[in-house]
């Protein structure tokens, strides 16, 4: 399964504790489902969606990554944290280099 475009979306009530705790926003949430640069499905049912994010000091590049269950309607968000792992979680395409 590839992971479909988010369009309609809400969050559970983990993910909203979740992103409370870590300081993200749904509005950042938001704007990785409407414009994500990279997705993988993590198991059936479950997508991924991830994009790069400024630090607060800018000079720092995050992921910030979103968890959704894709099977049902509307999507569910599960998760979202920020990582400073670029490297373990961004998948290099030739288009990167």
């Amino acid at each position: 399964m590839t992971c479909p475009a988010i369009e309609h979306f809400v969050f559970t009530y983990h993910a909203r504790f979740e992103m409370e705790r870590r300081g993200i926003s749904e509005s950042e949430v938001s704007s990785v489902l409407r414009a994500p640069e990279q997705s993988e499905e993590q198991r059936l049912g479950r997508c991924i969606y991830q994009k790069r994010v400024s630090g607060p000091s800018e000079s720092k590049v995050y992921i910030l990554r979103v968890f959704v269950d894709v099977d049902r309607d509307p999507a569910e968000v599960a998760s979202a944290y920020r990582t400073s792992k670029v490297g373990k979680y961004w998948r290099l395409h030739a288009s990167d280099l």
